[in-house]
Formats: structure tokens, C-alpha cells, sequence
């Protein structure tokens, strides 16, 4: 059974960064898109930015392009998410998930995900 554990969350000052990790365990890595999605209070889960399995292209969000990174190593089975910048909004619980091997993909598109971690808390305060 795949899971996913997310780390790296924390409490941040506006302008500053963090890095959020997902370790992948339970099946074969190297064959999945992974996806990082953030829920904030009140809103719909949205996606923010996600990696195909061989590492490009990489997708993102507008509201985060220029300032988070997506990246992957896949001989940890890890994915990263690099946030510089980070601002108040993007306070949100985010959610790493993982698809089974797939021929058709939509990155922002939730159903298209098989696995998902828990989540992890950021906060962005001023």
C-alpha cells in the first residue's frame, strides 16, 4: 500500500521560505506524478504545483509561479517543494499526492490522484 508522509511545515514570517518533503513508500516511485495540493480555511483543496514521473515538465499554480519549486529525487522517493517569497495566503494545510501509472494526467485535476498523504500546516503570519 502506498503512503505518503509530508514534513517540513512550519510557521513563517511573510517573505520568507520553507521546504516541504514527501516521502513515498509501498509502491514504485518512479511511476508516479506527484502533485502537491493546499487547503486554507474555507476554501476548496487547490493544486499548486506537480512533477510527471521522469522529472519534466513541472507544473504550477499562477499564484506561486516564480516563487515554489517542485522537484524530485527519485533515488530517496522523495518530492520537494521549495517556497521562497511566501505570503499570507499561501498559509494553507498542503497535501502531497501520488497517482498510480497512468496514460492520461491531469496535473490540477484531484480525481486524477490515487494516493494522498495527511497534510502538513504552513502559516505565514506578518
Amino acid at each position: 500500500q502506498v503512503q505518503l508522509v509530508e514534513s517540513g511545515g512550519g510557521s513563517v514570517q511573510t517573505g520568507g521560505s520553507l521546504r516541504l518533503s514527501c516521502a513515498y513508500s509501498g509502491g514504485t516511485f518512479s511511476d508516479s506524478n506527484i502533485a502537491w495540493f493546499r487547503q486554507g480555511p474555507g476554501k476548496e483543496r487547490e493544486a499548486v504545483a506537480a512533477i510527471r514521473w521522469y522529472g519534466e515538465p513541472t507544473f504550477y499554480a499562477d499564484s506561486v509561479k516564480d516563487r515554489f519549486t517542485i522537484s524530485r529525487d527519485n533515488a530517496r522517493d522523495t518530492v520537494y517543494l521549495q517556497m521562497n517569497s511566501l505570503k499570507p495566503e499561501d498559509a494553507a494545510v498542503y497535501y502531497c499526492a501520488a497517482t498510480k501509472w497512468r496514460t492520461t494526467w491531469t496535473w490540477a485535476n484531484r480525481n486524477h490522484y490515487d494516493y494522498w498523504g495527511r497534510g502538513i500546516q504552513v502559516t505565514v503570519f506578518s
